[in-house]
């Protein structure tokens, strides 16, 4: 199975950039992860409605630009359905038993994602109602695809 992460901006912070590598590794056993960055923009102080919009749009064309046809697209929004940690699991499972051989995550910038990415996703999937920088959104996100792996292979994990 390949597994694409597709994210505005870049990560600063070392302590997240060595975090990620570590789930790439852990992952690198069971699924080839990519990560797809792409360029964010910037929102200046103040910026008013319209404005937000246009740099939703923007990152969000860009992130279509990453996303092939064929994959299943889960986006990662404040609305979207939750699951707990078996359940993810599950659907990941799931979508694999079905022949889904591609998905991808799409993780918006600071302003979120826009409406054409949503109409693309095949699913929306929350973690929580709070808002999480998406620099750490990686993270939290690669150790769950990593705990979904261990727990469809009936390896232990930490609870």
């Amino acid at each position: 199975m390949k597994i694409s992460i597709a994210c505005v901006g870049k990560i600063k912070e070392k302590f997240y950039r060595d975090a990620v590598a570590e789930y790439e590794k852990r992952l690198s056993r069971y699924c080839k992860l990519e990560i797809l960055e792409v360029a964010d923009e910037k929102t200046p102080d103040g910026a008013g409605a319209a404005l937000e919009e246009q740099i939703r749009e923007k990152e969000g064309r860009r992130l279509l630009e990453k996303i092939r046809e064929d994959a299943f697209v889960c986006s990662l929004e404040i609305e979207g359905k939750r699951l707990t940690s078996e359940g993810f699991a599950g659907w990941m499972e799931d979508l694999t038993v079905k022949g889904t051989s591609h998905i991808v995550f799409v993780i918006g910038g600071s302003l979120g994602l826009h409406e054409s990415v949503r109409r693309r996703a095949d699913m929306a999937l929350s973690f929580s109602d709070m808002t999480f920088p998406h620099q750490l959104m990686r993270v939290i996100l690669a150790e769950q695809i990593y705990r979904a792996f261990r727990i469809i292979q009936g390896e232990p994990y930490h609870k």
